[in-house]
């Protein structure tokens, strides 16, 4: 494992340089040349991020012959657009050094669960293709995902649906309301939304499944290919769901796709 910083001179907004402060990405590689790779967002409620939904997913991503990058992204106090920024750079940075990290360029999803499920799910609408004329070579690389994973996600901001500490940690209490439409994914799905994975429990008593629900939706008026996978029964924040012997099935089906994708042999 190697950790990097997204920003080694210090990253756009920051307004420290602790570790807080400091965006970066964790590999997770796996030998050989040409493989998938996949960026993951820990879930926290853009107050934190849970550990066990980066280290353990990246070592299942792993073992299925696809190198990982567990992102740190800012969180609370930081607010919008500072997490976006982060995952974009994370996907750029990731295609960088696509050589030195043995990955396909062409092949780099990103995964995200709960609120990290918001972060990627906007960096999956609110992408660019890059800026050729950036002084960076990092920035003139393009931010869109060429899959997403979804698990539990946050996806609308708002009523009824919003997981509201979710919200005013990414927008303060009361946000612009141009800016939570534009954050709701499901209302920016478009036809060059990448394909999508999706999973939730209709128990989940944080954030309601209709999240995964009106993503889905849209991704089907966009004639966008997807999975979702709703189960009976799981509290918010499973990670591997390892405890629960129906729900857990999750990451059987998720290889599944993965490979219907050609992202593993």
């Amino acid at each position: 494992m190697e950790t990097t910083l997204l920003w080694p001179e210090g990253a756009p907004g920051a307004t420290g340089t602790s570790t807080e402060d400091s965006p970066a990405i964790t590999s997770y590689l796996v030998e050989g040349e040409g493989n998938a790779a996949i960026v993951i967002c820990p879930g926290g409620g853009y107050g934190m991020r849970a550990d066990h939904e980066g280290g353990p997913i990246a070592e299942w991503l792993n073992s299925l012959g696809i190198s990982a990058f567990v992102l740190r992204y800012r969180v609370a106090p930081y607010q919008y657009p500072r997490a976006l920024q982060d995952a974009q750079r994370a996907i750029r940075t990731v295609r960088l050094h696509a050589e030195d990290y043995g990955i396909d360029p062409a092949r780099v999803g990103i995964l995200g669960f709960s609120a990290g499920g918001h972060l990627a799910s906007n960096a999956g609408v609110l992408f660019d293709k890059g800026d050729v004329e950036a002084v960076e070579p990092v920035e003139q690389l393009s931010s869109r995902p060429d899959l997403l994973i979804l698990c539990y996600p946050v996806i609308s901001l708002d009523d009824p649906y919003v997981h509201q500490g979710s919200k005013e940690n990414l927008l303060g209490v009361h946000p612009d309301k141009d800016l939570v439409t534009k954050l709701s994914s499901e209302l920016q799905v478009s036809a060059e939304t990448p394909p999508t994975f999706l999973w939730h429990t209709s128990d989940d008593e944080a954030v309601p499944v209709e999240n995964s629900l009106l993503f889905a939706a849209a991704l089907r008026r966009h004639e966008i290919p997807f999975d979702l996978h709703v189960y009976a029964h799981g509290i918010h924040g499973l990670g591997m769901a390892d405890e629960e012997p129906h729900t857990k099935g999750w990451t059987d089906a998720c290889a599944s796709w993965l490979r219907l994708n050609g992202y593993t042999k």
